[in-house]
């Protein structure tokens, strides 16, 4: 496209000085036909020629050849001839419309299209109706001209920061840079979203035969049998390596805790086998949230089954994108099952256990088909069983459960 948009203007600037008007529009609908799809848009782009004007053009090439048709002109269109610019018609066009699209900044807070779609066909619609001529593909243009474009929203907000924020997030890295340093182990824990199985539409684009998109089903409601899935994630940081656990029941800190043991069964005592402390980074709500009772609780059983001591860090409130999993495992299991129908549990399971990166990541998954009843009360006879060492800093963020044998 590059190459053709240099052709063009040079053979533009050598053709504009010695064509009339009617040979200089019979060449830019040549170029625009011999362009294909979007030629016009190209033309018009280079020459500054309307569409209209080239559009007209290509009528005529198809009408017949220009020789039998026009016939030679003596002169061309006058100094300030043809038809005036919109916005020279019409100087407060662009901030009327301006107004429109950005109703609370620039304009009237009751404007019209305030709490509606502002599409071009309604912001065209909008400016006609106060008597000015335009339509919507003028609109487009002057979109342009005014520097606007289509953009999505941007997570940036992240609402009320605590005040320990950045010391916090101080206190994790130098904590797992210290247990990274003596060969201890240093995991990231969250559950993913959960996921709808059966015959449902994913987000995202897969190749396919031309023509033969995969069907699925028109409604997302959920299957009585298979329901949804809750993948909890556990990312060896130092490894790069993962295993998610596919629960198919609630997704509580019992839950949570059991796929941590599944992950040091099944992948961290392999290679972590003389270690005696396992370093935890979590966010601050969810089943693993800092406030939940459960969750320290099953943290004792497993230092106590497995002999370790658990260190766990908690992200501030609020923070959750830092944690690692998000942007090291889960980003590319959801890269990895794009616009493909999660059609059985199985399916999941297979999907996460292929996701691997050019980085090196390794990830495996399993089924956990056990239940996890939801309300279960920590009485406080039960929290005083649990070896509970706060840190110094923040204990209610940064504690050590510690094995009671």
């Amino acid at each position: 496209m590059a190459i053709d948009m240099k052709l063009l203007r040079e053979k533009y600037k050598a053709l504009s000085a010695c064509l009339d008007e009617a040979r200089l529009r019979y060449w830019a609908a040549a170029e625009a036909r011999s362009l294909g799809h979007g030629g016009v848009e190209r033309v018009a782009q280079v020459t500054g020629l309307s569409r209209r004007t080239i559009h007209r053009g290509l009528r005529q090439l198809r009408q017949g050849p220009p020789a039998v048709r026009w016939p030679r002109l003596a002169r061309v269109r006058a100094a300030g001839g043809g038809r005036k610019r919109l916005t020279e018609r019409d100087p407060v066009l662009l901030a009327d419309l301006e107004a429109l699209v950005e109703p609370v900044s620039r304009g009237d807070p009751e404007s019209p299209l305030r709490w509606t779609c502002k599409s071009t066909t309604k912001l065209a619609a909008e400016l006609n109706r106060k008597r000015q001529r335009v339509s919507q593909r003028s609109v487009c243009d002057l979109l342009a001209q005014l520097k606007y474009s289509l953009q999505s929203t941007r997570k940036t907000r992240e609402g009320a920061q605590h005040e320990d924020r950045d010391s916090q997030f101080k206190h994790i890295s130098r904590l797992v840079k210290k247990f990274q340093q003596a060969g201890q182990p240093v995991i990231s824990v969250d559950t993913k979203k959960k996921e709808l199985v059966g015959d449902f539409a994913n987000k995202g684009r897969e190749y396919q035969p031309q023509g033969q998109p995969e069907e699925v089903g028109v409604h997302d409601f959920p299957d009585p049998v298979l329901g949804k899935v809750s993948p909890y994630g556990v990312y060896d940081q130092t490894a790069n390596q993962g295993w998610v656990s596919v629960g198919i029941d609630h997704d509580t800190a019992e839950f949570a805790v059991e796929s941590i043991r599944r992950w040091w069964r099944e992948m961290g005592q392999v290679l972590y086998p003389k270690v005696r402390r396992l370093l935890i980074t979590a966010d601050a709500g969810g089943s693993n949230g800092w406030r939940v009772r459960l969750w320290k609780l099953a943290l004792q059983r497993l230092a106590d089954e497995l002999g370790l001591q658990l260190w766990v860090c908690h992200f501030p409130p609020g923070t959750s994108k830092w944690n690692k999993i998000e942007h090291r495992m889960f980003c590319h299991i959801s890269g990895n099952w794009r616009g493909r129908p999660l059609t059985s549990r199985q399916v999941v399971v297979n999907l996460i256990g292929s996701t691997t990166t050019q980085q090196g990541l390794k990830i495996r998954a399993a089924l956990d088909t056990g239940k996890y009843p939801t309300g279960v009360k920590v009485t406080d006879e039960q929290m005083k069983s649990v070896r509970l060492k706060p840190d110094k800093f923040h204990g209610d963020w940064n504690y050590a459960i510690l094995p009671k044998v």
